[in-house]
């Protein structure tokens, strides 16, 4: 929920595979069914009348043309799979094209320059649906809409066009992180800590500053996380177990290139004895 607010050696590889499976199945635990990948899809539509009926679009300017040609390109690239959680079925983004939002969305929102980075990004849409675009409700009545979950107000003043977009909301989910990180930098600043407990916290915050109304974040001062609400823990918490499955994920796919491209080398050095 959100408010207006060098190549891998093969070896690690190996033992990736059974770290990342281990951390799916507490993420599981903690953030509802599994997802379990059945076959290729199409993506859904990008447009819909019952978004457009909650969110005013903003006009479109050069900027923004010149940004939609970049997601235009970016779109193609991403690939769907369908995935079940309790008796419904959806589309979500496999893993690769996960991998390939998220880094896109942290370097265009300058993510490295409040400590955060493209795990994270991974981290928080995994905590608010575990990459599976659809419509949430808040306690009011509220809609949380797409895969990042952005309530209208937010999405009207982040200027995000359609929720339902997921290169689109993953990218504008990027930029509200920045914000976020900038709010909980500034509320940890007076306390001594050490440099990893210091970038723990600053990312507890981004949960909280993602997940808590004002008056939510305004209780948070830096040591008393475990007095939130119990949805915000599970919040910091998942988004902390994206963030390594990203990592594990990111391991295995670069093993396997690279994996690939040593079968390429010996196979072709191999040829010229098999004449």
């Amino acid at each position: 929920m959100v408010r207006a607010r060098a190549s891998l050696p093969v070896y690690a590889a190996i033992a990736g595979f059974t770290t990342v499976g281990l951390a799916c199945l507490i993420a599981r635990d903690l953030r509802g069914p599994n997802q379990v990948p059945l076959k290729l899809i199409h993506p859904p539509g990008v447009t819909s009348r019952a978004v457009e009926s909650v969110i005013e679009l903003p006009t479109v300017t050069i900027a923004a043309r010149s940004e939609e040609g970049y997601y235009a390109r970016l779109r193609s690239s991403i690939r769907w799979v369908q995935t079940r959680l309790g008796d419904n079925s959806y589309a979500t983004p496999d893993h690769s094209s996960r991998l390939l939002l998220a880094k896109s969305a942290a370097k265009r929102a300058g993510l490295h320059e409040v400590g955060l980075g493209w795990r994270d990004v991974y981290g928080i849409i995994t905590a608010e649906t575990s990459w599976v675009p659809r419509t949430g409700q808040s306690k009011d009545g509220t809609p949380n809409l797409g895969i990042a979950q952005f309530e209208p107000a937010t999405a009207r003043a982040l200027g995000l066009r359609n929720p339902n977009d997921v290169v689109e909301s993953v990218h504008i989910a990027a930029e509200h992180m920045k914000e976020a990180a900038q709010w909980s930098a500034s509320r940890i600043a007076g306390l001594k800590l050490a440099e990893d407990d210091r970038a723990s916290r600053l990312r507890e915050g981004v949960s909280i500053y993602y997940n808590l109304s004002s008056r939510g974040r305004a209780a948070w001062n830096g040591r008393n996380t475990e007095r939130l609400p119990i949805e915000t823990k599970r919040h910091i918490a998942n988004a902390r177990i994206g963030a390594q499955e990203a990592a594990l994920l990111d391991g295995q796919v670069q093993a396997a290139r690279y994996s690939r491209s040593g079968l390429q080398m010996v196979a072709g050095s191999a040829m010229p004895n098999m004449r």
